[in-house]
């Protein structure tokens, strides 16, 4: 393990080592259990470029494989969203891969699949597998030109054309051995609720859509805002926090709430609350969400919030110590959190003490693998680039 480090330059050292160590481990046996496509690898190396000749060799050895997933736009589950995040970031160190992702960025935005609006299932709206990741996607790494957004956006916001978003309301789930738990109902978190398409509707409202655009999304993204908001409860802990589905006018669920993470609980539906209302210059549903954050990083328990079997449940993006990170970081830089700036420091160690000096069992990919895990932890606690943050719904 890696030992307890006392100075930053160390701390930096020690992030900057492992990440060349895994890029090359990587290269040279590019593939495991991980989606081709997937831009754990080019984000990470993105992020060392100037630091470790083994960045630009793993792009090389990724851009050779990226072509060979599933053909779904998706961002994440090997899907195009992702390949076209790897292509850009990836281009920094191999510039003719931006030729790739150009014509990847023109098929994913004015060809987008026939989403339904009602009866809805993830792919249809989410930002792990629907429209929400590939707006954000087409977001990361360039500025989009204007009007590239609003096929997306437009959809995004006629999801949310009602108070009570009913169009967001599953319908593709009865019986289904995982899911079930979700028919009829409207999910709350980053990857696959109403988190993650405010997340978007944010990031498109931020890049200034054309004035006839502009209406309707403000609209929306203040529905959506209101909605998520309604939903919160306290816990047992005194933390602010959200179930995994609307509460449909039910009472909250009762005791603590464990999971507290990048996909749901406080981190993601707080960040994405915080964000929608400052571009919107909701200044009291900002302080809220603020204040929500603040309560969770006062009573942030690495022993309860954290849990799980694996690596990437524990220490990944998407269930583990590096999500909470990094949406810590965001509340830190954006919103002048104080307790942001506490919990963040807190995670650095944390991450730092547990990450393994190898990978071997520890599948790739960027929400739940090691290259997520390595990423934020150079992003928030040593100033790397932060053009990657809009895979998930940060910036």
């Amino acid at each position: 393990m890696v030992c307890d480090t006392t100075t930053q330059d160390t701390a930096r050292d020690t992030a900057l080592g492992l990440a060349a160590r895994y890029l090359e481990q990587w290269a040279s046996a590019p593939g495991g259990e991980g989606h081709p496509g997937d831009p754990g690898i080019p984000v990470l190396a993105h992020l060392v470029a100037d630091e470790h000749p083994a960045a630009a060799a793993a792009v090389a050895v990724w851009a050779g494989t990226a072509g060979r997933g599933p053909s779904h736009p998706a961002l994440y589950d090997g899907g195009l969203a992702g390949t076209l995040v790897g292509l850009r970031l990836g281009a920094a160190l191999h510039p003719p891969l931006h030729r790739a992702a150009d014509r990847l960025r023109d098929h994913l935005a004015t060809r987008p699949p026939a989403y339904r609006t009602r009866d809805v299932a993830f792919p249809d709206y989410d930002l792990i597998s629907g429209p929400s990741g590939t707006l954000l996607a087409l977001c990361a790494g360039a500025e989009p030109a204007p009007g590239l957004l609003r096929p997306l956006a437009t959809h995004l916001a006629l999801l949310c054309d009602g108070d009570d978003l009913p169009r967001l309301r599953a319908g593709r789930y009865d019986g289904h051995p995982l899911l079930a738990w979700m028919q009829g109902r409207i999910n709350t978190g980053m990857g696959h609720g109403v988190a993650g398409v405010l997340a978007a509707l944010t990031a498109a409202l931020r890049r200034g859509p054309d004035p006839e655009a502009a209406a309707p999304l403000t609209a929306a993204l203040g529905r959506a805002t209101r909605w998520l908001a309604r939903q919160a409860y306290d816990d047992d802990r005194a933390i602010r926090t959200w179930a995994g589905a609307g509460l449909d006018g039910g009472p909250p669920p009762a005791g603590s709430h464990p999971r507290q993470a990048w996909c749901y609980g406080t981190p993601g539906a707080a960040w994405a609350l915080w964000d929608a209302a400052d571009a919107l210059g909701d200044e009291e549903t900002a302080a809220w969400a603020a204040d929500a954050f603040t309560a969770l990083a006062g009573g942030y328990d690495e022993d309860f919030h954290l849990f799980g079997d694996t690596p990437g449940d524990l220490l990944g993006l998407c269930h583990g110590a590096a999500g909470v990170l990094v949406v810590a970081d965001a509340f830190d830089r954006h919103a002048r959190v104080p307790a942001a700036a506490v919990l963040k420091q807190r995670l650095v160690r944390h991450l730092l003490t547990r990450l393994p000096d190898t990978f071997d069992d520890w599948p790739p990919g960027l929400l739940s693998g090691p290259p997520g895990a390595l990423s934020a932890l150079l992003t928030a606690a040593h100033g790397a680039s932060r053009a990657w943050l809009p895979c998930l719904g940060l910036r």
